[in-house]
């Protein structure tokens, strides 16, 4: 019974930061793409996997930093997959300053950097009120 309770709670997760991505990215461009909605949901469980692992000694700054790369590297999977693969042409920052690929870019793994701080916190509250984990508490450095 444990087993379905933990797919249950990864399957809630994941429709969460895929649900918060797709509608971030329509706020943000005025549209998004299915395939947002599987890279956001990723994101999320990735992000929020962080301190599971590594515990919560880990600094919220270090979590921001390492969800910052985690989620530009599900970006460029992404994007190599649905646009360069697929050619779907879901996104394109050929136009931006140090882009890889067009795929990736300096400017929006800072916006993940400040970004995922709201990720961070929802998936640890969300554990704790609905899945009755621990309590969460930080330290910022």
């Amino acid at each position: 019974m444990k087993g379905l309770y933990t797919i249950e709670k990864y399957f809630f997760l994941f429709f969460v930061g895929g649900a918060a991505y797709y509608c971030l990215e329509v706020i943000a461009r005025g549209f998004s793409h299915y395939s947002m909605f599987v890279c956001g949901g990723l994101c999320f469980l990735a992000c929020g996997l962080l301190n599971e692992w590594m515990g919560m000694e880990v600094s919220l700054i270090s979590q921001m930093v390492l969800s910052s790369g985690i989620i530009t590297g599900l970006e460029l999977i992404t994007g190599l997959i649905v646009n360069v693969w697929l050619g779907w042409n879901v996104w394109d920052y050929s136009n931006l300053p140090y882009n890889f690929k067009g795929q990736i870019c300096l400017q929006f793994s800072v916006v993940w950097f400040f970004l995922s701080v709201i990720a961070i916190l929802l998936d640890d509250y969300i554990r704790y009120a609905l899945f009755g984990e621990e309590k969460p508490h930080y330290k910022i450095f």
